[in-house]
C-alpha cells in the first residue's frame, strides 16, 4: 500500500457489501458494490434520493417512518426488504443503518445493503404483500402485523393466506423459510 493511502476510504470503496453515506435520505457517497447492486455507477447516484431504489414512493415513506422511529431510540436500524434495481427488477435486500446524528437520525447516516436475491427469489407481490412479508420475516404475528399496518387481523390473515398460496407453502413456518431463503 502506498504511503499516505487512506485505509478507511479504500475499505469503504472496496467493501463486499453496498455502503452509503446519506444525509436526509439523499446519497452523498456510495461504493462500487452499492452501484453494481442497483445497476448504476456510484457517481450517478451521488445527490440522488434513496427513494429511486424503492418499489414505490409509498414504501419509501412507510419504511422511512418505521426506520426513523427505531433510530430515535437506538441510532440503529435493520430489516430485510424488497428494493428495485435500475431496470425495475425487484430483489430482496438486507439493510442496516447507523445514525451519526442521534437527535436527527436521518440527518447523517451510514447504511449497508446486501443483495439477498441468490438466496431469496422475489415472487410477484403487491405492495401490501411486500409489507406483510417484511413483517413476517421480522417475526411478527398476524395481530402485530394488523396493528402495525392499521388493518384488521382478519385482513392480515387473508394476506398471509395469499402469500402461503403464492409461495406454495403448507404452513407459516414453511412460508417464512421460503421468504428468507432458508431450506424447507
Amino acid at each position: 500500500m502506498a504511503p499516505g493511502t487512506d485505509d478507511a476510504a479504500i475499505g469503504f470503496d472496496h467493501a463486499p457489501v453496498g455502503l452509503v453515506v446519506a444525509c436526509h435520505r439523499v446519497i452523498r457517497r456510495c461504493n462500487a458494490r452499492f452501484g453494481e447492486m442497483f445497476g448504476y455507477r456510484p457517481e450517478v447516484l451521488a445527490g440522488q434520493s434513496l427513494s429511486a431504489l424503492y418499489p414505490s414512493q409509498e414504501e419509501f415513506e412507510r419504511i422511512g417512518a418505521i426506520g426513523l422511529e427505531r433510530m430515535r431510540g437506538t441510532g440503529r436500524y435493520d430489516d430485510e426488504r424488497i428494493m428495485r434495481r435500475r431496470g425495475g427488477q425487484l430483489f430482496w435486500c438486507r439493510v442496516r443503518g447507523q445514525s451519526l446524528t442521534p437527535d436527527d437520525p436521518f440527518a447523517h447516516a451510514v447504511w449497508s445493503f446486501a443483495d439477498l436475491s441468490e438466496k431469496r427469489p422475489v415472487a410477484r407481490l403487491s405492495p401490501r404483500e411486500r409489507e406483510i412479508a417484511m413483517l413476517l420475516v421480522a417475526g411478527h404475528t398476524s395481530k402485530e402485523i394488523a396493528l402495525a399496518l392499521g388493518i384488521s387481523p382478519r385482513t392480515a390473515e387473508a394476506h398471509r393466506a395469499r402469500l402461503l398460496h403464492k409461495f406454495e407453502a403448507r404452513n407459516s413456518a414453511e412460508l417464512i423459510a421460503r421468504l428468507t431463503g432458508a431450506p424447507v
